[in-house]
């Protein structure tokens, strides 16, 4: 079973592919190069979900004639929110949400759904999270997407207000899931946790360990992913 990774920069990638030891094979296709390694083909689509749906439609779009993906996995590093996870530890999303996708009203945030059209979450299979989360030592929860990262408390609390139980944040999540929902293809988010959510303090940032916890991710995963069979395609949630 093939299985698309798609990071934002090169060092995530790298990363994912360092997990199998060796030098992974790269092909081109457009606007990013493949790294294939193990079960994964790894590519680093860039910054924010816009980039990483655009980069993700790509690459499935180019596989769709020869070798399809069966799953489609948004990878990197991000913020954790404290307690639930700390700096260095993992997540896998049981929820990939779009977190700032709507309107400001007068009595606040609105979500997308909330405005009567389009999505703003994607749930990846549940037996998988299950199964990596058991793997890997990953904490499962909503994992948010936003287009700003968060550098305030005040951020910080309104995101947990409006997101109960959500473990991390990143940017490209929910713009890899659109796109693999598009094509009919599962996602799956998992992180490495590189800093706290909250106020911007880059010299706390263990950009390393988290891009070290990635790596060792990775190799626990692969033997999770090669063996689970996905029943017929996305069963597709709707709000």
């Amino acid at each position: 079973m093939r299985v698309l990774v798609v990071t934002a920069v090169p060092a995530e990638r790298d990363a994912v592919t360092r997990a199998f030891g060796g030098e992974p094979r790269v092909r081109r296709v457009p606007g990013a190069e493949l790294h294939r390694a193990g079960p994964f083909d790894v590519l680093a689509g860039g910054v924010g979900p816009a980039a990483a749906a655009a980069a993700t439609a790509c690459a499935l779009a180019g596989a769709a004639a020869g070798e399809p993906y069966a799953l489609v996995v948004s990878a990197g590093i991000g913020g954790g929110f404290a307690p639930a996870a700390p700096v260095g530890s993992l997540v896998v999303a049981t929820g990939i949400v779009a977190a700032d996708l709507g309107a400001e009203t007068p009595d606040g945030f609105v979500p997308v759904t909330g405005l009567g059209f389009g999505r703003d979450s994607f749930e990846p299979p549940a037996p998988l999270v299950r199964d990596v989360a058991g793997a890997t030592g990953a904490v499962p929860g909503p994992v948010l997407t936003v287009s700003t990262v968060t550098g305030s408390a005040a951020r910080t609390a309104a995101l947990l207000a409006a997101h109960p139980g959500a473990v991390a944040e990143a940017m490209e999540g929910f713009g890899v899931a659109e796109a693999a929902d598009r094509f009919g293809v599962p996602a799956l988010e998992l992180r490495a946790v590189s800093n706290a959510v909250g106020p911007r303090d880059r010299e706390a940032w263990r950009i390393g360990d988290a891009l070290a916890a990635l790596t060792e991710a990775f190799g626990k995963t692969a033997p999770v992913v090669e063996s689970w069979t996905p029943h017929d395609r996305l069963d597709r949630h709707r709000d």
